[in-house]
């Protein structure tokens, strides 16, 4: 019996991802001057935005003030650009509410920073639908370690065992699978091969009109 969905943000809630790589492309190579192509962008989207600069630039380039502010900065020009296109992916509306009129627990998990969570959770009015909300400011180290997932079930008052986290990233997957939790993937950023070597996926959907998740709500979900 699924007791509880955890779900991602931001590629996994709303389509949103060519948008974050955007920002961080302006910023990374038009103000910072790091001299990286698209791909390689998304290659380091992963994790807190304090760790994505430190990946890049290493770990003397910036005080932690400097990397909060252009953390910020970064969110700014995100919301500015996606803000006329905010909604939720197709389908999801609907999958929250059945969901919810089940009584299953749900969590958001997200390596975003307040900041971003609550843009998107107030300006589409489905804070009260989630019994937790973990963020980058709740946890010490971001996914691919578990300790976003494990906290967000643990608020939810559920075992990992009876968890289904919701992703669209190889590392928020990976997360799962530390986190001994099994995982749908919403394929609107990565191909379905990026995840060969996670044996948690259980599903892998475009969007939440999927006749796979009325499947699962109904426990009878037939697994990738």
């Amino acid at each position: 019996m699924i007791k509880a969905i955890l779900f991602d943000l931001n590629g996994t809630m709303i389509d949103d991802m060519d948008y974050h790589t955007k920002a961080w492309f302006d910023i990374l190579n038009n103000d910072l001057e790091a001299g990286l192509s698209w791909e390689e962008v998304k290659k380091e989207m992963y994790g807190k935005n304090v760790e994505l600069l430190v990946r890049v630039f290493g770990d003397k380039r910036f005080t932690m003030d400097e990397m909060n502010e252009l953390s910020v900065e970064k969110e700014r020009r995100y919301q500015k650009e996606f803000f006329p296109q905010l909604k939720l992916i197709n389908g999801l509306d609907a999958f929250l509410k059945e969901a919810s009129s089940k009584e299953i627990k749900m969590a958001i998990a997200s390596a975003a920073i307040p900041f971003n969570v609550d843009f998107v959770l107030d300006n589409l009015n489905i804070r009260d639908l989630f019994g937790a909300v973990v963020s980058a400011d709740d946890v010490k180290t971001s996914k691919p370690h578990p300790e976003t997932f494990l906290k967000a079930g643990a608020l939810l008052n559920t075992d990992p065992s009876d968890c289904i986290v919701f992703e669209d990233a190889p590392k928020g997957v990976e997360a799962a699978l530390n986190a001994g939790m099994d995982a749908v993937v919403l394929t609107t950023m990565h191909e379905r091969e990026e995840f060969d070597q996670y044996p948690n996926v259980i599903a892998f959907v475009k969007d939440y009109t999927d006749p796979f998740f009325r499947q699962l709500l109904k426990n009878e979900a037939k697994y990738a």
